[in-house]
């Protein structure tokens, strides 16, 4: 069974300052908490978290550790809209990812166990991730762009047979890496 606790604390302001929701647990919207969809710095003090610049858990995805945030620029974000967030469900320390050249399982793969920088130096070229199985106990970034840059994706354990299953508009990944979960 995943673990799903954390702390995370949103604020309207740069530097933590002006109005600020805490929340330990998922959010599909801000707003329902009477907040607006404006953050510019965010404290996490415990946890591994995904935040979505929508409601509902879509749009671009950002993914916070354990750390302060005085700046949106510091999660790769470019403008200060953010509108969900969810703890991400962590297991324990063993990963393990397995890529796959077609969609459904199908084709050549390839199985990771570390962080990957880029892709193509173990045989996978751009758009060649097309699904993918989550093994082990944590959960990866998938990165648009080498040396974990770029939009990124989530993923937990679990079968993700084609990219949308991991909200990407294509199948283009081309570095991942391990959600280390400081608590």
């Amino acid at each position: 069974m995943p673990q799903y606790s954390g702390k995370i604390v949103f604020y309207e302001g740069k530097c933590f300052t002006g109005r600020k929701l805490q929340l330990s647990g998922l959010c599909d919207n801000f707003q329902d908490w009477g907040f607006l969809n404006r953050v510019n710095s965010i404290c996490v003090q415990s946890g591994a978290w995904v935040c979505f610049s929508h409601v509902d858990f879509r749009g671009q995805q950002y993914v916070l550790e354990r750390g302060e945030y005085p700046g949106f620029f510091l999660w790769n974000a470019h403008s200060d809209r953010m509108g969900s967030c969810k703890p991400i469900g962590m297991h324990g320390e063993h990963y393990r990812i397995e890529v796959f050249e077609g969609r459904h399982f199908s084709g050549r793969s390839q199985e990771f166990t570390e962080d990957c920088a880029f892709l193509n130096t173990r045989g996978c070229p751009k758009r060649w991730v097309n699904s993918m199985r989550v093994y082990g106990d944590g959960a990866w970034v998938l990165f648009e762009e080498p040396n974990y840059r770029g939009p990124m994706y989530v993923v937990e354990r679990g079968d993700y047979g084609c990219c949308d299953e991991w909200q990407a508009p294509g199948a283009n990944v081309q570095s991942l890496r391990r959600i280390i979960n400081y608590f």
